[in-house]
């Protein structure tokens, strides 16, 4: 009896977490944005920093850390142009219709949009085919956020 109860329990937290929404941004449980890493730098600096908690930045649902007041200030300025693609979740993951969590270090910029992903393993996979694994994505995305 007890492990039908246990089974019973499994199944309706699967089927509650399968039917929740995902958040915009991908956070930790502080609400910090990209496990704190400066989205900017990636594109300045071609490579993953960490961002400070003096400078930070709310939009989207999220805190944003820099690593300049700088950073900081070009992202309050244009947003949608330094922070990644698909709230910071894992790009492949969304190509496959589930989100994941994300290595600052496994990254891409593509058509001048960041990407992120699960691991670098799992970057090699999702570089098979960039493209075609953003157009999946990009149509994946939207019933993610309403599940």
């Amino acid at each position: 009896m007890k492990n039908i109860i246990l089974l019973i329990f499994a199944a309706l937290s699967l089927g509650l977490a399968g039917a929740r929404a995902e958040k915009p941004v991908n956070t930790t449980w502080t609400g910090v944005a990209i496990k704190g890493y400066d989205p900017v730098a990636y594109f300045t600096e071609a490579k993953p920093v960490e961002g400070s908690d003096k400078f930070e930045f709310k939009w989207n649902e999220a805190t944003w850390r820099f690593a300049s007041a700088v950073n900081r200030d070009l992202f309050t300025a244009s947003p949608e142009k330094y922070a990644p693609q698909f709230g910071g979740y894992c790009a492949w993951a969304v190509s496959q219709g589930y989100t994941a969590g994300i290595d600052p270090a496994a990254w891409k910029i593509v058509g001048g949009r960041l990407y992120l992903n699960y691991s670098l393993k799992v970057q090699k996979q999702w570089e098979l085919d960039p493209v075609g694994n953003i157009d999946k994505a990009q149509k994946n995305w939207p019933e993610l956020l309403k599940k």
